[in-house]
């Protein structure tokens, strides 16, 4: 349950981004890009993929980019559903869509599936301590004193 509030945050974050960025996206109050996050959120859930089925072999001889279009069309149906969440026209949902998806993606890449920050860290080869008994030193020396005598 926490992992959705959190992916539900970021998805807000996310559309509040896009509200600012893409000319013709327009919320009146901040309540109304909440709920338009949630909605656009179950949007994805549970309508997206039965279109995405749909819309399979056209989706397959543009390689993929149908789906952009399939995504402007969400985010144009939720303009349709929230009252005071508004898009001008298709373009402006369709690059919304894209932007929308790129700042999520970016933003989800920070959080797992259970709700949880990430935090990935880089470590130069010499600074490395290999005390994890699931890694395997394949550039180890070995120090075998029974192999000497």
């Amino acid at each position: 349950m926490r992992g959705f509030f959190i992916r539900w945050l970021v998805n807000i974050i996310a559309l509040v981004a896009v509200i600012n960025i893409v000319p013709g996206i327009h919320s009146e109050r901040l309540e109304t890009t909440v709920v338009a996050a949630l909605v656009l959120g179950l949007i994805n859930a549970f309508l997206r993929p039965l279109v995405i089925v749909f819309t399979l072999p056209l989706t397959i001889l543009s390689l993929g980019l149908f789906t952009l279009f399939i995504n402007g069309f969400m985010l144009y149906l939720v303009s349709k559903i929230v009252e005071g969440f508004s898009i001008a026209g298709f373009w402006s949902a369709f690059w919304g869509a894209l932007c929308f998806s790129i700042i999520s993606f970016l933003l989800n890449i920070f959080i797992s599936p259970q709700g949880t920050f990430k935090v990935y860290r880089y470590e130069s080869r010499s600074s490395r301590r290999f005390n994890d008994p699931n890694v395997i030193d394949t550039e180890a020396e070995v120090d075998d004193k029974e192999q000497e005598k």
